[in-house]
């Protein structure tokens, strides 16, 4: 059973002499007891359903409608003006309920990454392990990139071709043409590749901060996690943008909760190293492990020899990354990590 706290004042029109509440509970000279069930009873054991204004205590009904408060979503108010008049008591409550909601977004396991459309295991999360194809806009782990085509006779033909969908690999304009036309369709890793050619000044593109941000924007609000984490590098050294760290640590909290294992490990290093705050360094470090960051593991690990975290804690670690491990390993992508470097995939 969900019990309900309510902050608020709540004027009563109610005469000193007896009177019942609405469930026949009997009250003579303090109507108090009396308006808290009778406002109970209008009030919804649902937090997104309370019924009153938790200033004037006024009811919801179909011709006035209440507001949550955006930080907390515990309470609800007629107006602007209730919400300010009700700040000084709600102030401190409101404070720890939205830190509340706040970390339970933050430290939600995020999904795990896709599978590879041709062999369906995990996408490894080191970007050496996968590649983007313009062409299909797939996203192929090395494995498959790697892996010999044989025709119909079992003869082993040229692999030049994109292992999805069997297009010619372009280089140069054409390449650029056809990333473009990717673009066009709102494919999320084709604008997050151009904006970083546009950070970079690659493929005859001028180097544009600003142009590279706003494909940042762009890709990040289609689910691309990495795209908030290369925003928050911007404000973090002021590339196209003002210096601004809380923008720079709140776009890092975005990429974390979007999945970028990168950004989540450097949350963890910020807390332990400059926060003092281990305890949330080991549950950041826990996330990017079970995504597959070795150097989480490692720095739970030094924590632990520190005092800093506990043998359980490094144990756990541990487990996460071998499980990662087992979801993405495979003779063929081992084969492609030994034959080339840059198809190293862990």
């Amino acid at each position: 059973m969900k019990i309900i706290t309510y902050i608020g004042r709540h004027k009563s029109n109610m005469s000193t002499s007896d009177s019942n509440c609405k469930d026949g509970t009997s009250s003579k000279s303090s109507y108090d007891l009396c308006d808290m069930n009778n406002m109970l009873q209008n009030m919804s054991t649902d937090d997104n359903n309370i019924s009153v204004c938790a200033n004037c205590g006024k009811g919801e009904n179909e011709s006035h409608k209440l507001k949550h408060c955006k930080a907390c979503k515990m309470v609800k108010y007629c107006n602007r003006e209730c919400q300010i008049a009700h700040r000084p008591q709600h102030k401190k409550e409101c404070k720890r309920r939205a830190a509340e909601l706040h970390d339970e977004k933050l430290f939600k396991q995020p999904p795990p990454a896709d599978d590879c459309p041709i062999c369906f295991m995990r996408l490894p999360t080191l970007h050496t392990g996968s590649r983007y194809q313009t062409c299909c806009g797939k996203v192929v782990c090395s494995g498959c990139c790697y892996a010999p085509v044989y025709d119909n006779q079992g003869n082993e033909v040229d692999n030049q071709k994109c292992p999805f969908c069997r297009a010619p690999h372009v280089i140069g304009d054409e390449f650029l043409e056809r990333l473009m036309k990717r673009v066009e369709l709102d494919d999320a890793n084709a604008i997050y590749t151009l904006g970083y050619y546009y950070r970079e000044g690659m493929y005859g593109l001028p180097q544009d901060y600003a142009k590279a941000l706003e494909l940042y924007h762009r890709t990040g609000e289609l689910g691309c996690s990495e795209a908030y984490s290369n925003i928050g590098y911007a404000y973090q050294n002021g590339e196209g943008v003002d210096v601004d760290k809380k923008k720079a640590v709140h776009n890092f909290e975005l990429a974390a909760m979007a999945g970028d294992v990168e950004a989540r490990h450097n949350l963890g290093i910020k807390e332990a190293r400059h926060a003092g705050n281990f305890d949330r360094a080991v549950r950041h470090f826990m996330i990017s492990a079970r995504d597959g960051k070795s150097d989480s593991v490692k720095c739970i690990q030094d924590m632990y020899s520190d005092g800093q975290a506990t043998k359980d804690d490094y144990t756990k670690a541990l487990k996460l990354y071998q499980s990662y491990l087992g979801e993405i390993k495979s003779d063929q992508r081992d084969k492609a990590a030994t034959a080339d470097e840059e198809n190293r995939y862990y």
